[in-house]
């Protein structure tokens, strides 16, 4: 077990640099980048429109000094080739140095950080829903296997997986938020103005409020996968041999359910525990923008829009991360539920 570790944690280097450095070169290729963003607004303000932005992309820069340009080509590091800007951030990066935003003028770290809580709120919190409402369901699908229940959750649910958990909150906002005929609840956000004058119960229940539906659109996505998973795991456990030996021997079906068949029934979600290192990245970036919820996911959706590479590369340095290091503990944990599982 030890040694199989060891070789996936050795295993992630190579993986990390690869996924760094297609993602860096790539980012770099897109046109409309921080320097032409930049000239933008020195030559035209805060405005600006397609045909200005075609001519700073296909390199008219007239009108626009050339001493001016050297220096912001330098600010950004545009003066250097890519290869080489990449291998610096890779040093300073290894030194845990992300870098400076270009948006928010301050460490990538510091701009990260500040978003952690909340989603890791929101992602913890859609995570532990689907487990909760996905198991007992699949289960309850898997003995009632071909019956109207089974079938009628089985429509809801694939019909519900079909439509993007983005788009599901989109049209829970028009039927149910802010401004609609219902007008249930808030078009978005974390909490309500005034929030710090709340008692604490109040605090309680405005989160609550504004956590509904983004958690809804969270559990959305995920929820046809596992409950499907869960039935057909059930159903296989149900057929195999041991389980027609423990009904010959005259157990009630109860026992046989709970004792034998349930647990190992169980072991495939195990792949599922890791998550739990990446649930503040779980739910989507256009989740997060539907709601107006100032997290991770909103921060990543910003921050391509804005040509924003350091903190577009740093999101993806602890994203890339904490997924890698999930799967190695779902691995593991997988390999304790299972006792037939051997790594070497």
């Amino acid at each position: 077990m030890w040694i199989y570790m060891i070789k996936r944690v050795l295993l992630m280097i190579p993986t990390f640099i690869g996924i760094t450095f297609i993602t860096f070169i790539l980012i770099n290729l897109v046109p409309g980048g921080p320097l032409e963003q930049e000239l933008l607004k020195q030559k035209y303000g805060t405005g600006q429109n397609t045909e200005s932005f075609q001519g700073i992309q296909s390199g008219n820069f007239r009108n626009i000094p050339e001493s001016a340009l050297k220096e912001l080509r330098e600010y950004y590091e545009f003066d250097k080739p890519v290869i080489e800007r990449y291998f610096k951030w890779l040093k300073n990066t290894v030194t845990l140095n992300l870098g400076k935003s270009y948006v928010y003028s301050e460490p990538v770290w510091n701009v990260i950080s500040g978003r952690f809580p909340v989603s890791v709120y929101f992602g913890a919190l859609g995570f532990i829903l689907t487990y909760i409402i996905c198991i007992p369901l699949g289960v309850l699908k898997a003995l009632k296997n071909g019956n109207s229940f089974d079938f009628i959750s089985s429509v809801l649910i694939l019909t519900g997986y079909a439509l993007p958990g983005w788009a599901f909150g989109v049209l829970m906002l028009i039927l149910f938020g802010g401004g609609s005929f219902l007008d249930v609840f808030p078009l978005g956000g974390f909490h309500s103005a005034g929030f710090n004058e709340m008692t604490f119960f109040g605090k309680t229940a405005d989160i609550v409020h504004h956590t509904f539906l983004p958690v809804l659109a969270y559990v959305i996505g995920n929820f046809a996968t596992l409950t499907i998973l869960t039935k057909n795991s059930v159903l296989d456990t149900l057929g195999k041999d041991y389980i027609r030996t423990a009904y010959a021997k005259g157990l009630s079906s109860k026992r046989v359910f709970f004792v034998h068949a349930l647990r190992n029934s169980l072991i495939p979600l195990f792949t599922g525990i890791g998550n739990l290192l990446s649930m503040f990245v779980a739910g989507s970036f256009f989740i997060e923008k539907v709601f107006n919820i100032d997290g991770i996911g909103m921060l990543g959706y910003n921050s391509l829009i804005n040509r924003d590479y350091p903190t577009s590369m740093g999101l993806l340095v602890i994203t890339s991360i904490l997924l890698m290091l999930g799967n190695l503990i779902s691995d593991v944990v997988y390999a304790y539920a299972d006792p037939r599982v051997r790594f070497k």
